[in-house]
């Protein structure tokens, strides 16, 4: 028997024509880069990489934003991603301690909930 050896992508979903709000949060502000999609796939939606992170976003026409659920980003400076977010007018909590690192919680532009750590 084969185990998991990790995750491929996340993927999330946001209402229609939402692409280039997404675009200036997860490039602009989290520094990923945008990626192209295979043509067999729809043409609506982007897809998002910082090595070995993949973000696929997808459309959703009943769109909801995930407000439990949701990707936690490892990065090795929060405090310099925080300060970025928050300059740019995003909200950033904080959460009950979690031994091993420090991390906070924002929403994407649609309401997605987001958690960023770093491990110590």
């Amino acid at each position: 028997m084969s185990g998991l050896l990790g995750y491929d992508h996340v993927q999330l979903a946001i209402p229609p024509g939402g692409e280039d709000r997404t675009r200036a949060f997860f490039v602009d502000l989290l520094g990923m880069r945008e990626v192209p999609k295979p043509d067999t796939l729809s043409p609506q939606g982007c897809w998002f990489e910082a090595v070995p992170v993949s973000l696929h976003i997808g459309i959703d026409p009943d769109f909801r934003p995930a407000t439990k659920a949701h990707p936690a980003f490892l990065t090795d400076d929060l405090a310099g991603l925080r300060a970025r977010l928050e300059n740019a007018g995003v909200t950033c909590q904080d959460d009950k301690p979690v031994p091993g690192c420090v991390r906070f919680f924002a929403d994407d532009p649609f309401g997605n909930r987001l958690e960023f750590v770093q491990r110590f």
